[in-house]
């Protein structure tokens, strides 16, 4: 415990340092935006356009629960004109440096918008709530209006810009909303259950009428036991589950322990794909922005238990 606190001593010094230094600003002269997740650099981009660089600290494939900052983030992070995070205990390793900057420059949580009568409360999660609010499209939209309002003040010489811009996108989202309703509802009721390795698709599950069931907690810091897979795997038993599945940023070994009880028991179930959970696709294809993933998500799932 001494040397996670020696670390972070030392880890906010290097912070608190760089805030002193020389901005790192963009020599193009427009702002220099620095986001947690792929998610939220997604939603800042198409805010901002071209009046702002943006970039992610956090890639494909790479699980914000358990992520640390590098030397590298901290350069960024410093040099930084705005900093946009999720919240909600998502970036939990990174939580204290927020704070810290926050004195410096503006350090916004894109969820601080959002009514706690929306959020999901999990007690295994210390009471606190589901932090992947991107997983409900209309909840995510709350998170964009959050970026939207903040650019405005921010840099209310370009307001109207950034305003039409979120209009645009904002409509773009309603009809991701209403394609994620219907092909989920094409899933036979008793056959629409998502399971997969930790419960992060809660939102999703209560915005599009799908059980969720995961073998982990909220965070990928969770731990599962053998209880825990017999119990998912005598409920996939019971109920004829076609398909569980894998995410692009939680290692496959808890799905597949759930794979092989149940063909150890008899029944066989197969992976129905990779779901993205805490990390969009790669930079340029059709899966790196959110609208993509979300489609993405939604035809593996639909195409696995239809």
């Amino acid at each position: 415990m001494d040397i996670r606190i020696a670390g972070l001593a030392l880890l906010i010094s290097i912070i608190l340092s760089g805030c002193n230094s020389n901005s790192e600003s963009s020599d193009n002269g427009r702002i220099t935006i620095v986001t947690t997740t792929g998610m939220i650099e997604d939603a800042v981009k198409n805010i901002v356009g071209d009046k702002a660089d943006v970039q992610a600290l956090m890639g494909p494939g790479v699980d914000p629960h358990l992520y640390k900052a590098t030397q590298g983030d901290l350069q960024k992070l410093t040099g930084s004109d705005i900093i946009f995070y999720n919240g909600l205990h998502l970036e939990g390793k990174m939580g204290e440096v927020f704070e810290k900057l926050a004195f410096q420059k503006p350090v916004v949580a894109v969820a601080n918008s959002i009514s706690p009568a929306r959020l999901r409360k999990v007690p295994e999660f210390n009471n606190n709530y589901d932090p992947h609010i991107w997983f409900d499209v209309k909840l995510w939209q709350e998170a964009v209006k959050e970026v939207n309002r903040y650019m405005q003040q921010y840099d209310s010489a370009n307001a109207s810009y950034y305003q039409q811009n979120a209009s645009t996108y904002l409509k773009i989202l309603d009809s991701l909303h209403s394609f994620v309703q219907k092909e989920i509802s094409t899933i036979p009721e008793t056959q629409r259950v998502l399971i997969t390795a930790h419960d992060a698709f809660g939102y999703f599950g209560e915005a599009y009428d799908i059980k969720v069931m995961g073998l982990q907690g909220i965070s990928t810091l969770s731990e599962y036991g053998l209880r825990d897979v017999a119990n998912l795997v005598d409920y996939i038993k019971t109920n004829k589950i076609k398909a569980v599945f894998v995410e692009t940023s939680v290692s496959n070994k808890a799905i597949n322990a759930v794979v092989e009880g149940c063909q150890q028991s008899g029944y066989d179930v197969f992976i129905g794909g990779n779901l993205y959970s805490d990390a969009m696709g790669a930079k340029g294809s059709a899966d790196g922005t959110y609208v993509g993933m979300v489609r993405a998500n939604v035809k593996t799932i639909v195409s696995a238990l239809k």
